[in-house]
């Protein structure tokens, strides 16, 4: 479908005073802040502030309890920014609809950033927090077996790839991975996906830019082939969580995350999907109050509560 009218208002004003195309990190930092005041963001049971003294740094994250009664299942959730921005606040208005809808507490982790700190500082970061919370089982009333990880953009790669590392270090069990819109495929020397030409100019996130944000992450030595850092080349996908992945029609990372997708449910992991019509790249929180887009957290909500 074409572009939603509301989405091409904004798209149009912005063809008007066009962006420097160069990604400067601190420049992108700034432009991270959310869209709701606090005020009008949707209420959990409580927000807890804390720090975890893991990997080589002290790692914020933020705990949102969505009832009062629990023991909770749990999900980890990893913020989008193009490894290089977001922060806790800027996904806090994204997280406590995720938090109301599913019933699962759910923390939100500050990992660190490239360039400061490119692969695989963050990621052990997110590997490390998710750690903590199984072992802290009564201090967060965890019901000690739902443990799901979500992310949007970078933080879906995050997700993806902490799924594989828990399937090897079997430190602990992942049950679900939600992953919306996820960057899977950091390896940007090429356009091998239909959605990096459909996509590639106009619509927030452009194909050109790919491998600036992907450099900052990579550093000088990490491998874009390695599944870790591109959890789309992994070629043994078995006994891996249960996954939703969500698509948007106008985003240049569309394909590769329905790649993986039908690459995990051929492998026999039960894959739900969802490409949302009309909407681009970055969707979560900022176009989620149209008709169209709104039903998304109850559809994770819905996923993560499934027995299947």
């Amino acid at each position: 479908m074409p572009l939603h009218p509301q989405i091409k208002k904004v798209f149009d004003l912005m063809q008007k005073s066009p962006a420097k195309q160069e990604v400067i990190p601190d420049e992108q930092r700034k432009a991270y802040i959310p869209i709701l005041p606090v005020g009008k963001r949707v209420q959990v049971y409580s927000v807890e502030e804390k720090t975890i003294p893991v990997s080589e740094a002290d790692i914020p994250v933020r705990i949102y309890t969505p009832k009062e009664e629990g023991p909770y299942p749990l999900l980890m959730y990893f913020h989008g920014g193009g490894f290089i921005a977001g922060d806790l606040e800027s996904y806090d208005e994204i997280v406590r609809p995720i938090a109301k809808e599913s019933g699962y507490k759910v923390i939100s982790v500050g990992y660190r950033l490239a360039p400061e700190h490119p692969f695989p500082s963050g990621l052990q970061d997110c590997y490390n927090v998710t750690k903590w919370a199984t072992e802290h089982k009564e201090e967060l009333n965890w019901d000690g077996e739902n443990l799901a990880v979500a992310g949007d953009s970078a933080g879906g790669n995050l997700a993806a790839a902490i799924s594989l590392m828990a399937r090897v270090k079997k430190e602990f069990t992942i049950t679900k991975q939600v992953l919306y819109y996820p960057a899977l495929d950091l390896d940007a020397s090429e356009f091998r996906y239909s959605s990096l030409i459909e996509n590639a100019k106009g619509y927030g996130l452009e194909s050109d830019q790919l491998a600036e944000y992907n450099a900052f992450y990579l550093g000088e030595n990490a491998n874009p082939n390695n599944p870790l850092v591109s959890p789309v080349k992994e070629t043994n996908l078995e006994n891996l969580p249960q996954a939703l992945v969500i698509t948007a029609e106008y985003d240049p990372l569309r394909d590769e995350g329905e790649l993986f997708a039908e690459n995990l449910r051929k492998s026999g992991v039960h894959v739900e999907t969802k490409r949302y019509e009309g909407v681009v790249h970055g969707f979560l929180g900022k176009f989620t109050h149209l008709d169209e887009y709104r039903d998304i957290y109850q559809r994770t909500g819905a996923f993560l509560n499934k027995e299947i």
